[in-house]
C-alpha cells in the first residue's frame, strides 16, 4: 500500500505542492521584516545577492552529483538538479530529514538504489558539515579575535572532521550507518558502497567552491546595508557558514529558521550594529528561500519525470 502511494503521480504532485507551499511560507514569514530594507536598497544589491546564492546551491548540488557517481549511480545534471532541489524543498516541513527522504525516493524513480541514495546524501551532509566550518574556521579569526574566542569550538572540531573524510575511515563509518538503520542489514560487506579518493575530492571540492558564492551572497548584503568593503567579506563568510551549520544541526527547525538568524546576527557583530545583522538575517533568508524555489521550479520545468515511477 505504502509503495502504491509513493508511486502514484497525484500523491507525488500533491507532496510537490504542499512543500512549494510550506517554502512560500517560510518568505512570507520573513517578508514584513524585510520588505522595508527591500525598498531602501538598490535593485543591484538584491539581484547579485540572488545570483551568488543560485551560484552557490548549483555547486553544492554538483559535489552531491559527485558522491552518487562516484558510488555508482551517475545520473544527467537536469536530473541531478531535479532530484536534489525538489528534494530540498523538504527541509521547510518541520523536521528537516524530510529533504534527506524526498532525496533518496526521488533518486529511486531514476534507478537509484535507495541505499545507495541514503549512502550519498550521509556523505553529502558530512562533507557541507565540514566544509561549513572550515570556511568558518578560517575566516572569523580573520574578522577579530573576539571572534576566533567565541567560536573557539569551531576550530576544534573543523581539522578532526577533515581528517574523518579520509576515503577509508568515511567508508567505515558508512557502512556502520547504513547497518544501523538497516539499509545495510545481511548485505556482505564487499557489496556495500564504498566512496573513492577521487570522489571524496571531487565533492568537497564542488562544496568549497560554493563557498566563493555563497559569501558573496551575504557579503553584498552586508555592504548595502553599510557593513563596509571588502574587509567585511571574510567575517560575512565565515559568519553565513557557522549560521548554515548550525541551523542545519537543529532538525526541528524547518531550513533553519529562527537558528540561522540568530547565529548570523552575532557572528556579524564585528561590522554590523545588532539592528543592521538583523536586516541582513532576514534578506538572506528572502534570497536563499527564492534561490531554492527558483532552482526547484526551473528543474521541474526542464525535465521529465520517469516514464515508470519505480514502486
Amino acid at each position: 500500500m505504502l509503495s502504491r502511494l509513493r508511486a502514484n503521480p497525484w500523491v507525488r504532485t500533491g507532496i510537490v505542492l504542499l512543500v512549494l507551499g510550506c517554502a512560500g511560507l517560510a518568505l512570507y514569514a520573513r517578508w514584513d521584516e524585510a520588505s522595508q530594507a527591500l525598498a531602501a536598497l538598490p535593485t543591484w544589491v538584491i539581484a547579485g545577492s540572488l545570483v551568488a546564492a543560485l551560484a552557490g546551491l548549483g555547486a553544492q548540488m554538483l559535489a552531491w552529483r559527485a558522491l552518487l557517481g562516484d558510488l555508482g549511480s551517475p545520473l544527467p545534471l537536469p536530473v541531478a538538479a531535479r532530484v536534489m532541489f525538489v528534494g530540498q524543498l523538504g527541509k521547510y516541513l518541520p523536521g528537516s530529514v524530510w529533504a534527506f527522504v524526498a532525496q533518496v525516493e526521488l533518486a529511486k524513480d531514476y534507478a537509484v538504489p535507495r541505499r545507495r541514495g541514503v549512502s550519498a546524501t550521509v556523505l553529502a551532509v558530512g562533507v557541507t558539515l565540514t566544509v561549513n566550518l572550515l570556511v568558518a574556521a578560517v575566516t572569523l579569526p580573520l574578522a577579530s579575535a573576539e571572534a576566533a574566542a567565541r567560536w573557539w569550538w569551531v576550530l576544534a572540531c573543523a581539522p578532526v572532521l577533515l581528517a574523518a573524510l579520509h576515503p577509508r575511515v568515511v567508508t567505515w563509518l558508512l557502512h556502520r550507518v547504513l547497518r544501523l538503520t538497516g539499509r545495510g542489514k545481511d548485505v556482505p560487506e564487499s557489496e556495500l558502497e564504498r566512496i573513492s579518493g577521487r570522489g571524496m575530492a571531487a565533492a568537497v571540492g564542488w562544496s568549497a567552491l560554493s563557498w566563493i558564492p555563497l559569501g558573496l551572497h551575504v557579503w553584498t548584503l552586508v555592504a548595502g546595508v553599510g557593513g563596509g568593503g571588502a574587509e567585511s567579506l571574510p567575517v560575512a563568510a565565515g559568519a553565513y557558514a557557522l549560521a548554515w551549520t548550525l541551523g542545519l544541526l537543529v532538525v526541528f527547525a524547518p531550513a533553519g529558521l529562527g537558528v540561522r538568524e540568530l547565529v548570523l546576527v552575532v557572528a556579524l557583530a564585528p561590522v554590523l550594529a545588532p539592528g543592521a545583522a538583523l536586516v541582513v538575517a532576514a534578506l538572506s533568508r528572502v534570497v536563499m528561500t527564492a534561490a531554492d524555489i527558483l532552482w526547484a521550479l526551473t528543474a521541474l520545468a526542464t525535465t521529465r519525470s520517469p516514464a515508470r515511477p519505480r514502486p
